[in-house]
């Protein structure tokens, strides 16, 4: 049984819908490795649906937590906002100075990756969480955390193991200056919380208004509580031993909730330079992702993976046998069979629910994401094309493609384009046909190679150009020249490519000027 499956069968043990939620904090571009909490989630929310359950999957935005530090894309009039919760802060301009007429910071940030979601299929319920506090959804979790602000703080100090401030409060009131840092609370009169900041201003907060927050471990068990979660995936740091998810659970209990069961997954890590971290610059956005990888193989990299196992996204060479692997499973389906192991059956299951949940359209054909053409032939064509239509033409003409490209075809192409022209294409892939052979390339062709060649021009000749017809003549060439299929190829991609590998070699020679290509192989 897939994860996700298998997280949706114990959820339906739960009385009532299930509401399954991620979240983020907006407080600078998100990464590819947040989508696999995000992931995560949806993929729970959509075998909770396939599993008959009544379900909605809610993305909590963090928009009441304050900034934290002037990030590297901020002027330094940030500084004045330290402390600030992210709703009430202006967005950025393009100087990186505050612009009142962008918005807020929060919803800055927000936009473009709720947009680039939608690209991988997920429109999920967004509620932000300062309006949760502003609307006085959070007024009773508020007053039930400070009557028993003993007890919460005994839970956090023997779960986590840490010992807390004797003038530590469950609530932290905005201060005069807009900001949470810096505010001494002096003491409580529902609803208000009375304080004292540090210019010596005092004031009071309103628990019913956005007038204040409770602090991350609190207000993560309320919000639970509040919503009814019944799964929200975390990352290790917070499901660690003593971790956020260890305190909040009793937390939440203790505030009438009923908390969803502890989940942990791994993180992502970018291949060959560890876990991505928006603080340490180790990142790809996922816009910038997404204009490379095609949506369903990014969701299938996430799919295929258990949540206790990291995963290692790779944007180069891995992309070329990840692909290989979805499309393998798109053409042939795993089926049981009678007489089939435990554990191939489980495999069977597995996979079965990695392309399910691979779609980008729930209960799509896995088949129109590929349309007909593998991700390699795609590679070749978009590198030796130089427009689209050509393309199409030669898709037409070796039977890929019968009528019109579709929007999931063009997609890709547009992606494979960019992946192509960018950094993250592997160099070893490239493709770079040659007017003639080099001398480096000569110099490792040997007396029958030279011979095979020259029977091969001649042939080519009144070869059909097709791939099949120039495969069988490659092949019967080397044959009857005395010569390997293999040493036969090597010799055919020195003189085409200037190197010993490359695509499928019939592929790439169907896509020449027959008269180019015999000129090229005949003039060595």
């Amino acid at each position: 049984m897939h994860w996700a499956d298998f997280a949706a069968r114990k959820l339906s043990e739960r009385e009532g819908p299930q509401v399954v939620v991620s979240g983020i904090t907006p407080s600078g571009e998100f990464h590819i490795g947040h989508l696999r909490e995000i992931l995560s989630a949806e993929m729970i929310h959509r075998a909770c649906l396939d599993f008959g359950l009544e379900s909605r999957y809610v993305f909590i935005v963090d928009s009441m937590d304050p900034l934290r530090r002037v990030y590297d894309f901020l002027s330094p009039s940030y500084e004045s906002y330290i402390g600030v919760p992210l709703a009430n802060i202006p967005a950025p301009g393009d100087d990186g100075e505050p612009n009142p007429e962008g918005g807020s910071y929060a919803e800055f940030f927000l936009r473009p990756f709720l947009e680039a979601l939608k690209q991988i299929g997920v429109e999920p319920e967004v509620i932000m969480n300062h309006e949760t506090y502003q609307n006085g959804e959070f007024a009773e979790m508020i007053d039930l955390a400070i009557t028993n602000r003993e007890e919460i703080n005994g839970i956090i100090e023997s779960v986590s193991g840490r010992e807390l401030p004797e003038d530590w409060f469950p609530y932290s009131p905005i201060g005069s200056n807009g900001s949470l840092d810096g505010v001494k609370v002096t003491g409580y009169d529902r609803p208000f919380v009375h304080w004292i900041d540090g210019q010596g201003v005092e004031g009071k907060s309103d628990i019913r208004l956005a007038e204040g927050k409770m602090p991350w471990r609190i207000d993560w068990a309320a919000r639970w509580a509040i919503h009814g979660v019944t799964c929200e995936p975390a990352g290790k740091d917070h499901g660690a031993a003593g971790g956020s998810y260890d305190t909040g659970i009793p937390i939440c209990k203790l505030l009438g909730g009923n908390p969803p069961e502890k989940m942990v997954y791994e993180w992502i890590q970018l291949k060959g330079m560890g876990p991505m971290s928006s603080s340490s610059g180790v990142t790809i956005g996922p816009m910038e992702a997404l204009s490379i990888v095609p949506p369903e193989i990014l969701r299938y990299v996430i799919a295929r993976s258990k949540m206790n196992r990291h995963i290692e996204f790779d944007t180069g060479a891995m992309m070329f046998l990840t692909a290989d692997e979805y499309e393998r499973l798109v053409s042939n389906p795993p089926n049981e069979e009678e007489g089939m192991s435990k554990r191939k059956r489980i495999s069977v299951e597995t996979r079965r629910g990695a392309m399910r949940l691979s779609q980008v359209s729930r209960d799509s054909d896995p088949s129109d994401s590929v349309g007909g053409v593998s991700f390699r032939h795609l590679s070749m064509l978009a590198q030796i094309k130089s427009d689209d239509d050509s393309v199409w033409s030669s898709l037409r003409r070796s039977g890929h493609l019968s009528d019109e490209p579709g929007t999931s075809l063009r997609s890709r192409l547009e992606k494979m384009r960019s992946w192509i022209g960018g950094d993250h294409f592997p160099e070893g892939s490239r493709i770079v046909i040659q007017s003639e052979v080099g001398e480096e390339a000569r110099s490792q062709i040997d007396e029958e190679s030279r011979s095979f060649l020259e029977l091969l021009a001649r042939r080519l000749e009144s070869c059909n150009w097709d791939e099949d017809s120039i495969s069988e003549t490659v092949r019967s060439s080397a044959s009857d020249s005395g010569l390997s299929n293999r040493q036969a190829y090597v010799s055919l991609y020195l003189v085409i490519l200037g190197r010993d590998y490359g695509p499928r070699i019939s592929s790439l020679m169907a896509e020449m000027d027959r008269d180019s290509l015999i000129g090229v192989v005949s003039n060595i």
